[in-house]
């Protein structure tokens, strides 16, 4: 007879998502920190860059909302969030075939990179109400923090490698070998699976959503402002494009600059899970402020300010990672947490596509234009913003 696996507790499931998400961000973060210069080398121009980037950004989070009524209509929580990881693991590492391809190249690294990206929708969802309910006796905020810092250390990771690899050898190899970390992701997964308890989380069929069930006004208030924030914050891939065109840093040494911004958006992280828990949503205040200099700082100056900017646009990826999913739990009934996250990250998706196509087509002539209106349309984010958050009581 075999022996049950034994429960882990919350903590340690927390810390068991927070390793798969280390492995796999290696993958995807190392091939999202030299996108921009290799899609270059296919052929892609920065209008180009822009666009593919910020389709697969779309990609990941407008395809949530039907991925998050697919989990919560089904509640293969697990089975969703395996696949998506099976994507990532399998998309990137392939990525390094695209330049044998000729003048295919380019169109077979664009599907790869969206088809990885289609991936993360398909994960996300079930991936945060797992979390989610994880973390709840812990303290969400904490919790999310947590797990957002373990992500970013193999965010942080994952371009070094990259660079690494492709100092000795070639940007193919970087990617190749990301298929390790991967494999490793996927591994850790299947254990995750038979230890870690989710309360309430059955695997049976709920409702469809009714007319009575609609996510509430201040739920997309909410949603609005954190998709204002998000077409501000652009993409790395044009950001890399910019340090490579403009000979600010070596081709090699740009994930090693992506690997900057990780640290600073594991650090954001869990200083925003805790200050969440302790002060509440009015804790994201603060979000338009550190994403309104950001292409300023980036496309405007010399090297020093680009790296500045590029940081605090790590900082902010860290606090829509942690705190927004947590406040997102605590606004939105369990049984449509699912739903929820996959709707706000459709938010989040228009507004990415948006921004990367209007920055990648300003980019070469308009940067101070792209710069100075990215200032102003963080101001409008604290319209619904404030409107969101005025009735909350403090934690």
């Amino acid at each position: 007879m075999s022996t049950p696996a034994r429960t882990w507790s919350p903590w340690r499931g927390v810390f068991a998502f927070g390793l798969v998400s280390l492995f796999a961000d290696m993958v995807y973060e190392g091939m999202r920190s030299i996108a921009g210069p290799y899609l270059g080398e296919l052929g892609a121009s920065a209008a180009t860059v822009g666009l593919i980037t910020g389709a697969g950004e779309a990609a990941a989070l407008v395809l949530r909302l039907v991925a998050g009524r697919v989990a919560d209509r089904t509640q293969r929580h697990w089975l969703l969030t395996g696949i998506g990881y099976g994507l990532t693991a399998v998309c990137v590492p392939l990525l390094a075939v695209a330049p044998e391809l000729g003048s295919a190249g380019l169109a077979v690294a664009t599907l790869l990179i969206l088809a990885e990206r289609t991936g993360k929708a398909l994960r996300s969802p079930s991936k945060s109400v797992l979390l989610a309910s994880a973390a709840q006796s812990v303290g969400r905020g904490k919790g999310f923090g947590v797990h957002k810092a373990l992500d970013q250390v193999g965010a942080f990771a994952g371009p070094l490698v990259v660079a690494g690899v492709a100092a000795v050898w070639s940007v193919q190899a970087g990617l190749a070998v990301l298929a390790i970390p991967g494999v490793i992701a996927l591994l850790i997964l299947a254990v995750l699976r038979r230890r870690l308890a989710t309360p309430g989380l059955e695997e049976v069929p709920v409702p469809a959503l009714g007319d009575g069930e609609r996510l509430s006004a201040r739920f997309h208030a909410f949603a609005l402002a954190i998709a204002i924030t998000t077409a501000g914050l652009l993409t790395f891939g044009l950001f890399g494009y910019h340090l490579a065109e403009q000979d600010l840093v070596r081709t090699a040494a740009v994930p090693v600059v992506y690997a900057g911004a990780m640290a600073a958006s594991a650090l954001a992280a869990l200083v925003a899970g805790v200050a969440f828990d302790r002060w509440g949503g009015g804790t994201l205040m603060v979000l338009p402020l550190v994403v309104a200099p950001v292409p300023a700082l980036v496309f405007l100056d010399g090297l020093g300010l680009a790296l500045l900017g590029i940081v605090l646009w790590g900082a902010a990826t860290g606090l829509q990672d942690s705190a927004v999913k947590a406040l997102v739990a605590d606004l939105v009934p369990r049984e449509r947490l699912a739903t929820a996250y996959g709707v706000f990250a459709a938010y989040q998706g228009v507004a990415a596509l948006a921004g990367g196509a209007i920055a990648g087509l300003l980019y070469a002539d308009h940067r101070v234009l792209l710069s100075a209106g990215t200032a102003v349309v963080m101001l409008l984010a604290y319209v619904p913003l404030r409107w969101a958050l005025r009735h909350r009581a403090p934690r």
